[in-house]
């Protein structure tokens, strides 16, 4: 792929993914071919700001979990309402991360 596209992707998407991870992107990016393009322009990044508000506003119900599609966590958490409270304590600290990480995943079958 052209390197000024692949440059505007990582200016315009790199808060989607670990610093680290961006790195990795953009070479495997590089090497990609142009007709992914497309596909890659289309994939739905979750912002893990977002998921931060939503769990601290609605974390006891697990609505962060269900935000990033952790389907399973996100009932656990709503029926327990948060661990009692514990569970959605800590992933005030953990939600960012499991976005990002998410993000990644949604962006592997493109990347290889």
């Amino acid at each position: 792929m052209e390197t000024q596209k692949v440059d505007m992707f990582i200016m315009v998407n790199g808060k989607f993914f670990d610093g680290n991870q961006l790195i990795r992107i953009r070479e495997r990016l590089l090497a990609v071919d142009d007709s992914k393009w497309m596909m890659l322009q289309t994939l739905p990044f979750k912002d893990p700001t977002t998921s931060l508000i939503v769990s601290i506003l609605g974390g006891a119900l697990g609505i962060d979990r269900f935000l990033i599609g952790d389907i399973g966590l996100g009932v656990g958490k709503l029926l327990t309402l948060g661990g009692c409270g514990i569970w959605a304590l800590v992933d005030l600290f953990l939600i960012m991360d499991a976005t990002k990480e998410k993000n990644m995943l949604l962006i592997q079958p493109v990347l290889y």
